[in-house]
């Protein structure tokens, strides 16, 4: 049996229950009104760093949890659905999640990204400036393109946050606000 043999027994398992009878409403807008960000490290799987079931969350998983083009057009369109289908619905928050020991890190090698860079026609300078050293040092670049953006709506309260992937601890780096208060 193969692992994904395995996580489709897991499926099966699943769907004899009812947790999906806990699905939002409305399907952009989250039980508990939150939009996570983060990496697709294993080690940061955020229904157990925060305790979410089906239906509590939208999360994103990017490489180092980086707010990247593609990020920012599906927020631009959940804000859109929200504004013109839920107008009068409270706005969700969007917390922005990096962390320690990121693999991301490994774009700061030159000789390795360069490498790489060339292989896909990726821009070697863009690849720089997505590597994640320090979850406090980049984690308010990433926020503040999101507040920033205008094709996102400026009614989504944004913060960022470092994830210790060996303590397990979050800790708050920027705290909450969005382009409408800011």
């Amino acid at each position: 049996m193969s692992n994904l043999d395995e996580l489709l027994d897991n499926n099966t398992r699943f769907a004899a229950t009812d947790l999906r009878e806990h699905q939002p409403v409305i399907p952009f807008i989250p039980n508990k009104q939150v939009y996570i960000l983060t990496c697709i490290d294993p080690r940061v799987e955020p229904s157990d760093v925060f305790g979410l079931t089906l239906g509590d969350a939208i999360v994103a998983r990017t490489v180092g949890g980086r707010v990247t083009p593609a990020v920012l057009e599906d927020l631009a369109w959940i804000s859109y659905l929200h504004e013109v289908k839920t107008p009068d619905a409270d706005w969700f928050e969007l917390a922005v999640v990096h962390h320690t020991d990121c693999g991301s890190a490994l774009l700061a090698d030159e000789s390795l990204r360069h490498d790489f860079a060339q292989r896909t026609g990726y821009d070697d300078a863009e690849l720089a400036g997505r590597a994640v050293l320090d979850p406090a040092r980049t984690v308010p670049g990433d926020v503040e393109a999101i507040v920033s953006a205008p094709q996102v709506s400026g009614k989504i309260r944004v913060s960022g946050y470092a994830y210790d992937v060996k303590t397990g601890q979050i800790t708050r780096i920027t705290p909450p606000r969005s382009r409408d208060t800011a």
